[in-house]
């Protein structure tokens, strides 16, 4: 059988789940630097940027389903491309099943050691940033959904690619809004309704500017 090393990172239904931080993983640099240096991604009118989920695949998960459903009645499947990012480094949507990002059990969000944190934004900043060069000419315009440490991190290597996000929801004043309120999370959850009824103007708003309105 041949060793971990040598087997392909295309390969999937491995019956293995990694865990500890993934971004230190050789697995995940390996992956990514398959996305980046060999995987053609089809180019789209828009890239829609979103967090990883603790459920896997990704499109299984409470919040992608909620997201995704949002994002479906906006857009037509060939205007938009869902791009996936944070722990798992920066990975298009239908690689999700490609190991090992369909094999990881790993939630920052409980990881209080401070070096671990800074590492991941310095890894996952620059991960972004490759994503961001190789994908210059790909996308007419880009829309980011998420908040904490992955927000920082994406806003961060698109930043240092020189390549805009063209629109970061919630927005800032929305965040601020939900820190005021006493929520178990400091910004609250993706899920809340103020931030999914932000999310759903915005891309509404996208949606009319590149296509016009929708016809009823």
């Amino acid at each position: 059988m041949a060793d971990e090393e040598e087997r392909s990172p295309l390969q999937s239904g491995k019956n293995v789940i990694l865990t500890g931080p993934p971004f230190y993983l050789p697995e995940f640099e390996t992956s990514y630097r398959y996305i980046i240096d060999e995987y053609e991604v089809t180019p789209r009118d828009i890239a829609i940027f979103m967090p990883c989920a603790v459920r896997k695949p990704y499109s299984t998960s409470p919040s992608h389903r909620v997201i995704r459903k949002i994002i479906s009645e906006i857009f037509e499947p060939h205007e938009y491309h869902i791009v996936i990012f944070g722990t798992c480094g920066i990975v298009p949507a239908e690689l999700e099943e490609m190991y090992p990002y369909a094999h990881y059990k790993y939630m920052l969000g409980k990881c209080n050691d401070k070096k671990i944190q800074a590492d991941f934004l310095k890894i996952e900043t620059g991960r972004v940033k490759g994503y961001m060069e190789k994908t210059r000419d790909i996308y007419k315009y880009r829309i980011a959904y998420c908040i904490g440490v992955f927000r920082e991190a994406l806003v961060q290597g698109s930043k240092e690619a020189g390549v805009p996000i063209d629109m970061v929801l919630p927005t800032r004043d929305m965040i601020n809004k939900i820190i005021e309120q006493d929520c178990p999370f400091e910004e609250g959850s993706l899920l809340m309704d103020e931030y999914l009824e932000e999310f759903y103007l915005g891309l509404e708003r996208v949606r009319n500017s590149l296509y016009g309105p929708a016809i009823p």
